[in-house]
């Protein structure tokens, strides 16, 4: 199978919260409307440290397209490129320099959480533009979203990498198709991305995603 509602979700980052298993943000688009991103801090599966790399001065022969797109969500059909992410087939980093993270460990910037919000409160500081690649969901009819408030709620989520999964996740794998964030820094045109997996993924992967 594969996710459901894969795409990329564009906007500017109004706040932002810490969480012991996702970091939130809220962003808006250019129309105003609001929506939520669920970055996983914590894996269900053992081991419970997340895989995380940021290129602060990222380069893809790709990310020139992401201008193009519209503000707000836009869906990725049939998970294939130019602009959907993956992270074994994509030539986006070296997977092998992720390291895990816990969520929370006592001390400044040595946990999960701290090295997101590092990135997230400079893109607020400078006005960046913030794309967020996953699952989207909602809009949820007169239900007010979880954390932020707003109606109706909406936003996006499984921002890790979504293949190589086994066990009860492996209805999840697909190829081009992961998550992740990128944010674009006008007044620097600097590109910084954020790249997550779980450590019970697995990295060598079929053409359906699946752990070979």
């Amino acid at each position: 199978m594969s996710l459901k509602n894969y795409g990329v979700l564009k906007g500017k980052v109004i706040k932002s919260m810490m969480g012991e298993e996702h970091y939130q943000i809220l962003i808006k688009d250019e129309k105003n409307t609001e929506y939520r991103i669920a970055i996983n801090v914590k894996s269900q599966e053992y081991p419970s440290e997340v895989l995380y790399l940021v290129s602060d001065d990222f380069k893809s022969q790709n990310i020139t397209q992401l201008a193009k797109v519209k503000s707000g969500f836009t869906e990725i059909n049939h998970n294939v490129p130019p602009i959907a992410l993956d992270y074994t087939r994509g030539n986006l980093f070296e997977p092998s320099k992720m390291i895990p993270l816990a969520s929370k460990v006592v001390g400044p910037d040595n946990d999960l959480n701290e090295k997101i919000e590092h990135y997230i409160k400079e893109a607020i500081e400078n006005d960046a533009i913030i794309y967020a690649f996953g699952q989207k969901w909602g809009p949820e009819e007169n239900i007010p979203d979880k954390y932020f408030k707003f109606m109706p709620g909406n936003g996006i989520h499984d921002i890790h990498m979504n293949q190589g999964n086994e066990n009860k996740w492996e209805k999840d794998n697909g190829t081009w198709q992961d998550g992740g964030i990128l944010i674009y820094f006008d007044n620097t045109q600097k590109w910084v991305g954020i790249f997550l997996a779980f450590q019970s993924q697995a990295f060598s992967t079929d053409n359906k995603g699946n752990a070979k």
